[in-house]
């Protein structure tokens, strides 16, 4: 049987923290282990620390995610999905059910994946789904965790809505695009069902991008209605292409799979297949 380190956020999904805790709980054994995490970033040095389990698991969030793998190294990852978007489960097909998340995790079934990587101000971080720089990014910085307990989803409509009031530079993008959104995917997922990158493949050692030329109230719109359309990337002022290494420039924030990662410039690029994680067979 598998040796299971189960890293948790105590606060995820709020009022439902203590479901989570007592589920958790019934699943201790000497082949489990928890780990609570007390502050941000302290599932990063946990997933760190693992030695002697074969699969570290994020319980939480894309935000928990990021963070363990950002500590994982060569181990493989599970994930129990309980934040306020899960897109990265999404992609997979991880089932948001706690039961069947945890069996998916003890069937052990597993598939490689590429990993992406921000660098920016002599740092670099990890992200397993998707990044985004300019808008989203500020929508992102401005929605508080005290918001999205209350509201879900809608606290990144609401914040988006809010930094809509404030002037945005304009984003610089390796092959002369320019933008006040810029968009990274590692899989075709964004903001749960969304398929804003068509083309992207979990496993194809590249990033999709997409640029947004404009962030005005028609313009987001317009661009949203091409979204649930599928039609987006043909509109004149949205540019897409996939790259293994870009840069993008400008006096504005970027994010990493939902959570505030710093300012641009940043530098993002891909290592091949160089994640392995837990699927439903």
């Amino acid at each position: 049987m598998l040796r299971i380190f189960v890293i948790f956020n105590p606060a995820a999904r709020g009022e439902k923290s203590q479901r989570l805790r007592q589920f958790l709980e019934s699943k201790k054994s000497d082949r489990v282990t928890l780990a609570p995490t007390e502050r941000a970033g302290e599932a990063t040095q946990l997933a760190a620390a693992v030695r002697d389990h074969d699969v570290v698991v994020a319980a939480g969030g894309d935000g928990t995610i990021n963070e363990v793998v950002n500590g994982l190294g060569r181990r493989t990852l599970g994930v129990l999905p309980l934040g306020t978007v899960n897109v990265f489960a999404h992609e997979l097909n991880i089932p948001r059910n706690l039961d069947a998340a945890w069996a998916t995790i003890q069937a052990g079934h597993t598939r490689t994946i590429d990993l992406a990587c921000a660098e920016a101000g002599g740092k670099q971080r990890f992200f397993v789904q998707l990044a985004g720089v300019g808008f989203d990014a500020r929508a992102v910085r401005a929605a508080s965790w005290e918001l999205k307990k209350k509201i879900g989803p809608l606290s990144y409509v609401w914040a988006g809505l809010k930094v809509l009031h404030e002037p945005a530079s304009q984003i610089e993008v390796t092959g002369g695009y320019h933008g006040h959104a810029v968009f990274v995917g590692n899989g075709k997922f964004y903001g749960g069902r969304f398929r804003l990158f068509p083309k992207a493949k979990l496993d194809d050692g590249l990033l999709d991008v997409c640029v947004f030329e404009r962030a005005g109230y028609l313009d987001l719109l317009r661009y949203g209605h091409g979204i649930l359309r599928g039609s987006h990337i043909r509109l004149r002022d949205v540019h897409y292409f996939q790259a293994r290494e870009f840069v993008c420039t400008g006096a504005t924030p970027f994010e990493l799979d939902g959570e505030d990662a710093g300012n641009a410039p940043v530098k993002f690029s891909v290592k091949p297949r160089a994640l392995r994680v837990i699927v439903p067979g």
